[in-house]
């Protein structure tokens, strides 16, 4: 149902929804076979006594989910710091994050994983902060490797300091890191923020200018993989939005 929702790859979907049916499926099967055993002794009484473990462990699966979603939204603050003090433009790094998840969707990325490139795709730009004179827009993408790479380590030393989960910061490090010795995941937000930075440069057609210029640069500074799977992503999103106005006309 989620592939033909929204056109995501299906074995990394599989493999997800297994992963979380065995953890509820081994814990309903054991309920189930300790109540039918309890029944033998207590009769009824032994569906609420037992249903009671259940109750509570969806009470703490509510507040750890609470938990998660106040964390994200601390993270998202944070990482709009740079747009308040004028480093990067309004919405950029959610348009980044939300962007990389999808493609990190595409190349078979699983959840924890996925949250991970999030969070990185939202402080990706953190090290600005350290700036005296801002970057024009925000345009990391054009600076010389050499400047990238101190802004990305100087980014990787703030969120350390911010107690996220080290590989978070290892992204951000290394964002700016010939494409060959990337992990996967610092490699998408390199080209995604790339992608979005271009956009606003190329007016009204930027994003096939974009996209074409990614595309041409892919050799030497940008994964070829990924921004393949740009364009698949791309793809779908606009087929998608042309449905949907086909439907309201």
């Amino acid at each position: 149902l989620a592939h033909s929702r929204t056109g995501w790859p299906f074995p990394p979907l599989l493999r997800d929804e297994l992963r979380a049916v065995l953890g509820i499926g081994a814990a309903v099967v054991a309920t189930g076979a300790v109540m039918a055993l309890g029944a033998a002794v207590v009769g009824l009484w032994a569906l609420p006594v037992f249903s009671v473990p259940l109750l509570l462990a969806q009470l703490s699966h509510r507040r750890y989910t609470a938990v998660r979603a106040t964390y994200r939204q601390t993270i998202a603050s944070l990482a709009r710091a740079t747009e308040i003090a004028g480093y990067t433009p309004h919405g950029h790094s959610r348009r980044v994050a939300a962007l990389s998840q999808a493609v990190g969707r595409d190349l078979g990325l699983t959840e924890p994983e996925l949250t991970v490139l999030e969070y990185a795709a939202l402080m990706h730009d953190i090290g600005q902060l350290s700036l005296v004179d801002p970057v024009p827009e925000g345009a990391t993408a054009g600076l010389p490797p050499a400047e990238q790479r101190r802004i990305a380590l100087l980014g990787g030393a703030v969120v350390r300091q911010t107690g996220v989960d080290p590989r978070v910061a290892g992204i951000v490090e290394r964002q700016a890191d010939p494409h060959a010795e990337q992990p996967l995941a610092a490699r998408i937000v390199r080209v995604v923020n790339a992608y979005d930075e271009k956009c606003r440069e190329g007016g009204p057609g930027g994003p096939l200018t974009a996209l074409e210029e990614l595309r041409l640069g892919a050799a030497g500074e940008y994964a070829p993989e990924v921004v393949e799977a740009l364009a698949r992503v791309l793809s779908r999103d606009t087929e998608g939005t042309r449905e949907q106005v086909d439907r309201s006309w």
